[in-house]
Protein backbone atom coordinates (compact mmCIF):
# COMPACT_ATOMS: atom_id res chain seq x y z
CA UNK A 1 0.00 0.00 0.00
CA UNK A 2 1.19 3.40 -1.19
CA UNK A 3 1.39 6.23 1.87
CA UNK A 4 -0.99 8.33 0.40
CA UNK A 5 -3.37 4.86 0.15
CA UNK A 6 -3.23 4.20 3.61
CA UNK A 7 -4.18 7.48 4.48
CA UNK A 8 -7.28 7.79 2.45
CA UNK A 9 -8.33 4.02 4.15
CA UNK A 10 -7.39 4.95 7.47
CA UNK A 11 -9.27 8.29 7.01
CA UNK A 12 -12.28 6.72 5.69
CA UNK A 13 -12.54 4.18 8.78
CA UNK A 14 -12.86 6.70 11.13
CA UNK A 15 -15.34 9.11 9.11
CA UNK A 16 -17.47 6.82 7.55
CA UNK A 17 -18.23 8.91 4.67
CA UNK A 18 -16.76 9.79 1.87
CA UNK A 19 -17.43 13.36 1.25
CA UNK A 20 -15.62 13.97 4.73
CA UNK A 21 -13.13 11.50 4.15
CA UNK A 22 -12.33 14.06 0.66
CA UNK A 23 -12.13 17.25 2.60
CA UNK A 24 -10.15 16.09 5.83
CA UNK A 25 -7.08 14.72 3.24
CA UNK A 26 -7.74 17.94 0.86
CA UNK A 27 -8.57 15.17 -2.40
CA UNK A 28 -11.57 14.77 -4.65
CA UNK A 29 -13.79 12.38 -3.43
CA UNK A 30 -13.47 10.47 -6.47
CA UNK A 31 -10.14 9.93 -5.19
CA UNK A 32 -11.20 8.52 -1.90
CA UNK A 33 -13.27 5.99 -3.83
CA UNK A 34 -11.39 4.71 -6.39
CA UNK A 35 -8.02 4.31 -3.90
CA UNK A 36 -10.86 2.27 -1.83
CA UNK A 37 -11.74 0.06 -5.18
CA UNK A 38 -8.37 -0.58 -5.63
CA UNK A 39 -7.41 -1.93 -2.53
CA UNK A 40 -10.39 -4.30 -2.12
CA UNK A 41 -9.38 -5.53 -6.05
CA UNK A 42 -6.02 -6.29 -4.48
CA UNK A 43 -7.03 -7.94 -0.86
CA UNK A 44 -10.06 -9.68 -3.03
CA UNK A 45 -12.05 -8.74 -0.59
CA UNK A 46 -14.85 -6.00 0.61
CA UNK A 47 -13.38 -3.24 3.28
CA UNK A 48 -16.69 -1.26 3.19
CA UNK A 49 -20.58 -1.99 3.22
CA UNK A 50 -22.40 0.87 0.90
CA UNK A 51 -25.47 2.03 0.94
CA UNK A 52 -27.13 5.12 -0.32
CA UNK A 53 -27.15 5.85 3.00
CA UNK A 54 -24.69 4.92 4.91
CA UNK A 55 -20.74 3.33 4.76
CA UNK A 56 -19.89 0.54 7.44
CA UNK A 57 -16.70 -0.90 7.66
CA UNK A 58 -16.58 -4.79 7.09
CA UNK A 59 -14.70 -7.24 10.18
CA UNK A 60 -11.86 -7.70 7.66
CA UNK A 61 -11.52 -3.92 7.11
CA UNK A 62 -11.85 -3.31 11.51
CA UNK A 63 -8.97 -5.66 11.87
CA UNK A 64 -6.91 -3.96 8.97
CA UNK A 65 -7.70 -0.64 10.23
CA UNK A 66 -6.12 -1.64 13.96
CA UNK A 67 -2.84 -3.05 12.11
CA UNK A 68 -2.31 -0.78 9.81
CA UNK A 69 -2.90 2.45 12.25
CA UNK A 70 -0.74 1.32 14.90
CA UNK A 71 2.06 0.90 12.18
CA UNK A 72 1.53 4.07 10.26
CA UNK A 73 1.40 5.87 13.77
CA UNK A 74 4.58 4.59 14.38
CA UNK A 75 6.13 5.50 11.22
CA UNK A 76 4.99 8.81 10.39
CA UNK A 77 6.62 9.97 14.29
CA UNK A 78 9.80 8.43 12.98
CA UNK A 79 9.71 10.23 9.50
CA UNK A 80 8.51 13.55 11.83
CA UNK A 81 11.13 13.45 13.79
CA UNK A 82 13.58 12.82 10.88
CA UNK A 83 12.64 15.54 8.46
CA UNK A 84 12.47 17.92 11.80
CA UNK A 85 16.03 16.89 12.74
CA UNK A 86 17.21 17.39 9.16
CA UNK A 87 15.71 20.65 8.39
CA UNK A 88 16.32 22.07 12.13
CA UNK A 89 12.57 22.98 11.63
CA UNK A 90 11.32 22.66 14.98
CA UNK A 91 9.80 25.52 17.33
CA UNK A 92 7.36 27.84 17.03
CA UNK A 93 5.26 28.93 14.19
CA UNK A 94 2.94 32.27 14.70
CA UNK A 95 0.05 32.11 12.01
CA UNK A 96 -2.50 35.12 11.65
CA UNK A 97 -6.03 33.96 10.32
CA UNK A 98 -8.15 36.83 8.39
CA UNK A 99 -10.59 34.44 8.72
CA UNK A 100 -10.23 32.27 12.76
CA UNK A 101 -12.70 29.27 11.11
CA UNK A 102 -9.47 28.74 8.48
CA UNK A 103 -7.57 26.88 11.79
CA UNK A 104 -10.66 24.28 11.56
CA UNK A 105 -11.63 24.44 8.02
CA UNK A 106 -7.74 23.20 6.68
CA UNK A 107 -6.88 21.66 10.29
CA UNK A 108 -5.79 18.49 8.57
CA UNK A 109 -2.65 20.87 7.02
CA UNK A 110 -1.65 22.47 10.28
CA UNK A 111 -1.83 18.94 11.48
CA UNK A 112 0.40 17.54 9.10
CA UNK A 113 3.20 19.93 10.20
CA UNK A 114 2.90 19.88 14.14
CA UNK A 115 3.98 15.80 13.58
CA UNK A 116 7.41 17.50 11.98
CA UNK A 117 7.97 18.78 15.56
CA UNK A 118 6.49 22.51 14.72
CA UNK A 119 4.43 24.34 17.41
CA UNK A 120 1.42 26.30 15.77
CA UNK A 121 0.33 29.45 17.78
CA UNK A 122 -2.47 30.92 15.66
CA UNK A 123 -3.52 34.92 15.81
CA UNK A 124 -6.06 36.48 14.65
CA UNK A 125 -5.37 39.69 12.68
CA UNK A 126 -7.19 43.24 12.25
CA UNK A 127 -10.35 43.26 10.55
CA UNK A 128 -9.87 46.35 8.40
CA UNK A 129 -6.01 44.97 8.02
CA UNK A 130 -5.45 41.54 7.92
CA UNK A 131 -2.13 41.99 7.19
CA UNK A 132 -1.50 44.24 10.21
CA UNK A 133 0.39 41.68 12.42
CA UNK A 134 2.79 40.25 9.32
CA UNK A 135 3.67 44.07 8.30
CA UNK A 136 4.83 44.37 12.38
CA UNK A 137 6.85 40.89 12.35
CA UNK A 138 3.98 39.60 15.14
CA UNK A 139 3.27 36.51 13.06
CA UNK A 140 6.32 34.76 10.82
CA UNK A 141 3.01 34.28 7.93
CA UNK A 142 -0.57 35.10 7.80
CA UNK A 143 -3.43 33.32 5.78
CA UNK A 144 -5.50 35.96 3.74
CA UNK A 145 -7.90 36.26 0.60
CA UNK A 146 -5.88 35.98 -2.85
CA UNK A 147 -4.77 37.87 -4.97
CA UNK A 148 -2.11 39.61 -2.45
CA UNK A 149 -0.61 42.46 -4.68
CA UNK A 150 0.71 44.44 -1.66
CA UNK A 151 4.52 45.69 -1.97
CA UNK A 152 6.51 43.81 0.67
CA UNK A 153 4.37 40.95 0.73
CA UNK A 154 4.64 37.95 -1.05
CA UNK A 155 2.00 35.21 -1.80
CA UNK A 156 2.29 31.91 -1.13
CA UNK A 157 0.17 28.45 -1.90
CA UNK A 158 -3.59 28.01 -1.95
CA UNK A 159 -4.20 26.90 1.54
CA UNK A 160 -7.92 26.61 1.38
CA UNK A 161 -10.71 27.23 -1.40
CA UNK A 162 -14.42 27.85 -0.75
CA UNK A 163 -17.51 29.30 -2.69
CA UNK A 164 -18.62 32.96 -1.41
CA UNK A 165 -22.04 34.09 0.11
CA UNK A 166 -23.33 37.07 0.03
CA UNK A 167 -24.69 38.46 3.42
CA UNK A 168 -28.10 40.71 3.60
CA UNK A 169 -30.38 41.70 5.82
CA UNK A 170 -33.76 39.42 5.88
CA UNK A 171 -35.86 42.16 4.86
CA UNK A 172 -33.58 42.75 2.12
CA UNK A 173 -34.80 42.12 -1.63
CA UNK A 174 -31.97 39.84 -2.08
CA UNK A 175 -32.71 37.89 0.90
CA UNK A 176 -35.10 35.16 -0.58
CA UNK A 177 -33.05 34.11 -3.93
CA UNK A 178 -31.56 30.58 -4.16
CA UNK A 179 -28.73 32.29 -5.54
CA UNK A 180 -27.49 35.55 -6.61
CA UNK A 181 -24.71 36.90 -9.23
CA UNK A 182 -22.23 39.55 -9.39
CA UNK A 183 -24.59 41.82 -11.11
CA UNK A 184 -26.54 41.77 -8.39
CA UNK A 185 -23.93 43.91 -6.43
CA UNK A 186 -25.24 46.75 -8.68
CA UNK A 187 -26.78 49.67 -6.75
CA UNK A 188 -26.14 47.77 -3.65
CA UNK A 189 -23.41 49.55 -0.76
CA UNK A 190 -21.18 46.88 -0.68
CA UNK A 191 -19.22 46.38 2.67
CA UNK A 192 -15.91 44.95 2.81
CA UNK A 193 -15.00 42.27 5.21
CA UNK A 194 -11.30 42.32 5.51
CA UNK A 195 -8.91 41.82 1.64
CA UNK A 196 -11.76 41.23 -0.08
CA UNK A 197 -10.57 41.64 -3.77
CA UNK A 198 -12.31 42.22 -7.31
CA UNK A 199 -14.96 41.58 -8.70
CA UNK A 200 -16.70 41.59 -5.38
CA UNK A 201 -15.26 44.95 -4.01
CA UNK A 202 -16.83 48.07 -5.98
CA UNK A 203 -16.03 51.64 -6.09
CA UNK A 204 -16.79 53.85 -4.59
CA UNK A 205 -16.41 51.55 -1.19
CA UNK A 206 -17.91 52.21 2.31
CA UNK A 207 -15.98 53.14 4.98
CA UNK A 208 -14.71 49.56 5.94
CA UNK A 209 -16.72 48.51 9.53
CA UNK A 210 -13.87 48.38 12.66
CA UNK A 211 -14.89 45.33 14.13
CA UNK A 212 -17.26 41.98 12.48
CA UNK A 213 -19.74 42.54 14.72
CA UNK A 214 -20.23 46.35 13.39
CA UNK A 215 -20.31 44.64 9.70
CA UNK A 216 -23.11 42.50 11.26
CA UNK A 217 -24.97 45.08 12.80
CA UNK A 218 -24.38 47.66 9.57
CA UNK A 219 -26.31 44.52 7.21
CA UNK A 220 -28.89 43.41 9.80
CA UNK A 221 -30.02 47.10 9.48
CA UNK A 222 -30.28 46.94 5.92
CA UNK A 223 -27.44 49.64 5.35
CA UNK A 224 -25.30 47.61 2.75
CA UNK A 225 -24.58 43.81 1.55
CA UNK A 226 -21.24 42.05 2.02
CA UNK A 227 -19.21 39.30 -0.23
CA UNK A 228 -18.04 36.54 2.87
CA UNK A 229 -16.65 32.98 2.26
CA UNK A 230 -18.74 30.32 2.54
CA UNK A 231 -17.81 29.28 5.93
CA UNK A 232 -20.00 32.18 7.20
CA UNK A 233 -23.40 30.75 6.75
CA UNK A 234 -22.25 28.12 9.74
CA UNK A 235 -20.08 30.65 11.86
CA UNK A 236 -21.88 33.73 11.39
CA UNK A 237 -25.45 32.53 11.32
CA UNK A 238 -27.71 35.00 12.50
CA UNK A 239 -31.49 35.27 12.65
CA UNK A 240 -31.71 38.81 11.31
CA UNK A 241 -29.07 38.00 8.07
CA UNK A 242 -29.24 35.76 5.15
CA UNK A 243 -26.47 34.25 3.58
CA UNK A 244 -27.28 33.83 -0.11
CA UNK A 245 -25.38 31.37 -2.41
CA UNK A 246 -23.62 33.27 -5.23
CA UNK A 247 -23.84 31.30 -8.17
CA UNK A 248 -21.34 28.58 -8.73
CA UNK A 249 -19.58 30.24 -12.13
CA UNK A 250 -18.70 33.55 -9.37
CA UNK A 251 -15.18 33.26 -8.47
CA UNK A 252 -14.16 31.13 -5.04
CA UNK A 253 -12.48 33.03 -2.18
CA UNK A 254 -8.74 31.58 -1.83
CA UNK A 255 -6.93 31.25 1.17
CA UNK A 256 -3.40 31.65 0.51
CA UNK A 257 -0.29 31.91 2.84
CA UNK A 258 1.51 35.20 2.80
CA UNK A 259 4.91 36.27 4.27
CA UNK A 260 6.85 39.60 4.36
CA UNK A 261 9.44 39.64 1.32
CA UNK A 262 12.53 37.92 2.46
CA UNK A 263 10.57 36.34 5.36
CA UNK A 264 10.40 32.62 3.92
CA UNK A 265 11.58 31.28 7.33
CA UNK A 266 12.60 27.15 7.26
CA UNK A 267 9.48 26.81 9.22
CA UNK A 268 7.27 28.91 6.63
CA UNK A 269 8.32 27.05 3.91
CA UNK A 270 7.64 23.55 5.53
CA UNK A 271 4.10 25.40 5.74
CA UNK A 272 4.29 25.66 2.05
CA UNK A 273 5.34 22.54 1.52
CA UNK A 274 2.53 20.44 3.26
CA UNK A 275 0.54 22.15 0.13
CA UNK A 276 -0.39 21.08 -3.20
Amino acid sequence: MERRDIEIFLTLAEELHFGRTAERLLVSQARVSQTIAKLERRFGVALFERTSRKVAITPIGAALYADVRAGHDRIERGIAAAIAAGKGITGVLTVGLEAPAVAELAAPVFTKLRKTGVEIVFRETGFADPLDLLRTGEVDVAVTNAPVDEPGFKEGPVLYTEPVVLAVARQHRLASRKEVTLDDLDGEVVFRAGRRAAPYRRDPEPPVPATLLDLMARIAANEGVCPLAAHAADYFARPTLAMVPFATSSPPVRWVLCWRTGGRTARVAALAATLP
